[in-house]
Formats: C-alpha cells, structure tokens, sequence
C-alpha cells in the first residue's frame, strides 16, 4: 500500500510514501515501548517544559503548517493558521494544569495512609483523521504524552505530510526518541497493532464502521479504547430566536472546514412559526460562501478533501432530492479538476431521506420542519448520533433546561456555534462514541486510577 498525497484543489499529485512493513513497525513499537519505561517517571515540570516547546514550536511553524494541510486536504489557509493556534493553545492548557489533574487524591479510609494516582499506561495507539490533520493528533498526543504515556500515530492515508511534519514537530521539541512515532499502516497492519501487548490503549476519531472494528479488536484484546466518531449535530431554532444570530452560527456550523467535520451543525431543526424567515436569513449568509482557492486568505469555502468523498456527498443530495426534498441553494457538481462542491441547501427534509438520517459530510445544510418546541427536541433526538447538539432562543433559561436535560447529546451549547475547548470534555454518546478527551477527563482516560493502601 501506498500513501499519497493529493492537492483536492487541482488533484495534482504532491508526493507519495510507501507503507511501513513487519521490521519498521517492530522497531517503532520497540522503541516506543523502551522509551515509556523512562518517560514515565519524569517529573511534571520537565513534561510541562517539553509540551511547552511543541506550543512554541507550532507558532513559529504556523505558516509551514498551515500550508502543509492547505495542500493536503484543502483547507481554507485562514482556518488551517487557526487550527494551528488552536493546538498551541491546547500545549499552554496541558503544561498548566497536567500535575494538578494528575494529582493523587487522598481518601479517608481505615488505613494510615490511603490515596489513588493516576499512571500512565504505556503505549498508546493513535489513529486519527484527516479533517483536522493536526488538530486532532495535538489534542489526542499533548495529554496522552503528559500523562506518562508513549505514542504511536497511525495517522489517515490523504494526509501524510502532515503525519511526517508532526513527528518532527515532537523530535524538535526535545521528546526522548520513540516517544512519538509515526507509521504508515493498512488496514490489516493496523489490527496487528491493536494486538499488540506492548500497545496498551487505542484512540480513535474517524466513521463509525472504523469505531466498531477498532471497538471490537480492542476489545478483544481487553484495551482501554476511547471513540469520537461520526455526528448528525442538530441546531434548534424556536420561535423567539434571533434570527440574524441563528442563521448566521448555523452557516458558520455548517460551513467551516468545508462542512468537513463532526461537530458540524448539519440538521437545522426550526419552528413552524419562523422557518420561511429562517430560510431567507440562510440564504443570505451562503452567499458569503463561495468556492475559491484555499491558499487565499479571503476564501472560505476550499474543495473537499477528495473527489469520492465529494461523490458521495453529492449522491446523499440527490437521493434526497428524489425522494422529495427541496433543492434551495447549490446541489450542483462543478465542472473542474479537483474536490470542488458548493455550499448547498436542502429545505422540506424527513425522515425518509438520506439528509435526514445520514451523516452529510461536507458544505450541506438541512433545514427540519417542527411544529413546536417538543418536536423540535424530538426530532433532533432521531438520530443514530449523539456527538453535538445547539438551541437557539432568547429564553436562556429555556435554552439551558433543552441543553442540559433534553438533548441527547456529549455536547450542548445554547446561541452558539457547536466547538471544543481545552477547559470542557469532549465527546459523544449512542454511536458518536465514548470516552472523553480535553479537560482533567481527557488526560486521565489513559491512566490507572491506581489505589494505594498503607498501614
């Protein structure tokens, strides 16, 4: 097998990798192994100094990054400086606040003295995806590293530039070598992975086919496995919602990243009373979302990642469509090379179409009619996914109660667009996955919550 990058904007063809074979893995999970047994001991601030240096590192390596996932997948230049920034930021959390979270935590028992620890585990296997092609390594890697552990990155076959960059980015900061490794892995390889013993945890974001198969593979094995997975994210809009604030968060949702994300706000579930002006306030907004060249800092809407995801983007649009759907904004595929597809809109959505319970991913937004408020809440609930969810009104309260209690969902954010941060856990439920990462959860899910009992 054969990793290739491919520009989605051209599809030119920028560079190609062969896949890592038995000997090269062996001395990766070796290495990786040998290394933990030392790391695991260091103390918190040379963690902290060394996690440091990563945040440094990637600010003044922003443009080099940026550019890397710009080419690899097509992400809009100023987004992919942003996400950058956002990995930085997650380094600045991790290095305060890792040796408090980490903390033994004393407890009033019968014994003289009595406590529990969190240790590392050993090595843990990361297989991440492509949409935020740093992102997401940085967030699983920085707490995972700083917890004790050692890492493995089995990162997505379209982006490995970015796989290469990021091993070098964790070299440079000084990391003891095999602390991070990356390899190029099939399928098959990949499973042998997860077998085994020295890799004592797997991490993964990606589909929900990828989370039952690495979910039973793991365990099979009896491994810690944390899964975030697919999402079908809803946006409540009730009748005394701001309409201006609605629609634009919602677009914004929906469109970042090319649509190209799990917390994207892909259902917009309105009320009867303000969808026709809903509607209108959307289209307003799309028209600020047209396709350019995603090396230029004024666009907002590059090509997607690759033409079959693309293709099967536009094959849910028109299934929908056949089946009765109303095509209010884009829909048409252009004719040019690359991974190119407009922002779309799809009005009149139910719930016996593709758009309606299946994940769209990419520049498609859905607009759900409800009659009321409980329908609203009911329907954002018919879903498969449970990973984010948003309402929209100018009750606070209301919307807090719908959030906290209502939606079934890892994530519920009121008048705001969906998103993460390093201070909140981040996760889903049913099947956008389990476990969590981000906050104290996140550094802790690949520890041992050791007890320690002292007489």
């Amino acid at each position: 097998m054969e990793f290739v990058s491919i520009d989605p904007a051209t599809a030119e063809e920028l560079a190609r990798f062969e896949a890592h074979d038995a000997q090269a893995t062996e001395h990766a999970v070796a290495a990786a192994h040998d290394a933990h047994l030392e790391w695991r001991f260091a103390p918190f601030p040379e963690r902290a100094r060394l996690l440091r240096a990563v945040g440094r590192i990637l600010r003044e390596r922003t443009d080099a990054y940026a550019a890397h996932m710009t080419r690899e997948m097509g992400k809009p230049v100023t987004q992919a400086l942003a996400e950058v920034e956002k990995c930085a930021r997650l380094c600045d959390y991790y290095a305060e606040h890792a040796e408090a979270q980490l903390a033994p935590v004393q407890a009033d028992t019968d014994a003289s003295k009595s406590y529990w620890t969190y240790r590392p585990l050993g090595v843990v296997l990361g297989i991440m995806p492509w949409n935020f092609p740093f992102w997401q390594v940085i967030r699983f890697a920085a707490p995972t590293l700083t917890a004790g552990n050692a890492v493995l990155l089995k990162h997505a076959p379209s982006v490995p530039q970015c796989a290469l960059a990021l091993q070098t980015l964790f070299r440079d900061a000084g990391y003891p070598t095999g602390l991070f490794g990356n390899l190029f892995l099939d399928v098959d390889a990949t499973g042998d992975l997860i077998d085994d013993p020295r890799v004592r945890a797997v991490s993964l974001t990606g589909s929900v086919r990828a989370g039952k198969a690495v979910a039973t593979r793991a365990g099979a094995a009896i491994k810690t496995c944390v899964l975030e997975l697919g999402g079908s994210d809803p946006s409540l809009v009730l009748e005394d919602a701001d309409l201006e604030l609605a629609a634009e968060s919602c677009v914004l949702g929906r469109m970042n990243n090319t649509g190209q994300s799990c917390i994207a706000a892909k259902r917009f579930v309105v009320v009867d009373a303000v969808r026709d002006d809903f509607e209108k306030k959307v289209l307003e907004q799309l028209e600020g979302w047209t396709m350019g060249d995603p090396s230029d800092s004024e666009t907002r809407l590059g090509p997607m990642a690759r033409v079959d995801l693309r293709d099967t983007l536009h094959d849910q649009v028109r299934r929908s469509v056949d089946a009765g759907a109303r095509l209010v904004h884009g829909g048409e595929v252009p004719d040019r090379p690359g991974a190119w597809y407009p922002a779309t809109l799809l009005a009149d959505v139910r719930p016996e179409m593709p758009a309606y319970s299946e994940e769209l991913f990419g520049p498609v937004g859905c607009i759900l009619s409800a009659a009321d408020e409980l329908e609203a809440i009911r329907i954002a609930n018919d879903t498969s996914f449970g990973l984010g969810a948003s309402v929209y009104t100018a009750d606070v309260q209301r919307g807090e109660r719908i959030a906290a209690d209502l939606l079934d969902a890892g994530n519920a954010f009121v008048n705001g667009v969906v998103k993460s941060d390093p201070h909140l856990p981040f996760g889903g439920t049913k099947e956008s996955g389990y476990g969590r990462e981000l906050s104290p959860l996140g550094i802790r899910e690949f520890t041992n919550a050791k007890t320690v009992w002292v007489r």
